[in-house]
């Protein structure tokens, strides 16, 4: 019976020693992983949101944004449509303070192609904004407030917040009108998007 017993043990042992090596691995996979992903801190006048991208699942939008980015177009837009529980938008040069165009109608000069991928628009989640065509996409981007599974396969899905929510929060709630009640009574200026990490290179 000792023997028995002394040999459940050093199974039990084993058992343990595995389950903890494959958690530290698993560990040590999120912590590398996370530096290696792009990243860009979307700075606005209500605070800063971090941004890790998704190169994997849809590499020409993010190829863009970090374009657009680099070449300051961003500097100076504003959030023009909010919706609280649903999401926040913005990217559009229309909304740049003196633009003659209706804030929501503009864009960089060209569109980039759809890449709808399996990743859910859940809070925190950044998607290209379009029109009816879903190759109509350019320079806005929407930030979701809420869980919004119906643009899931429909809307390009490229990034999430890993900083900042409470950020997204005070912007969302902000008090909004017209016909939609979509436009914020507040500006929430882009003052700049600064990109960090490897996706500086």
């Amino acid at each position: 019976m000792k023997a028995l017993r002394l040999s459940l043990f050093s199974l039990l042992a084993v058992v343990v020693g595995l389950t903890l090596s494959s958690c530290n691995n698993q560990d040590q996979m999120k912590e590398t992983k996370a530096p290696d992903a792009p990243r860009a801190i979307i700075h606005t006048n209500y605070g800063d949101m971090t941004v890790e991208f998704w190169p994997d699942v849809a590499p020409r939008t993010v190829d863009n944004f970090l374009k657009l980015s680099r070449e300051k177009f961003y500097n100076g837009t504003a959030f023009h449509r909010i919706i609280k529980g649903f999401m926040i938008q913005g990217g559009c040069p229309n909304s740049k303070v003196g633009a003659r165009g209706v804030p929501g109608t503009g864009g960089p000069g060209y569109m980039v192609k759809a890449e709808f991928n399996n990743r859910a628009h859940v809070r925190g989640v950044l998607s290209m904004a379009r029109s009816s065509d879903p190759d109509s996409a350019g320079s806005q981007f929407f930030v979701c407030h809420g869980d919004a599974s119906f643009l899931n396969n429909k809307y390009t899905a490229f990034g999430k917040l890993v900083a900042g929510e409470e950020v997204l929060n005070k912007i969302a709630t902000i008090p909004c009108v017209g016909m939609e009640g979509s436009t914020p009574t507040e500006r929430v200026e882009i003052t700049s998007v600064e990109i960090v990490g490897e996706s500086s290179k």
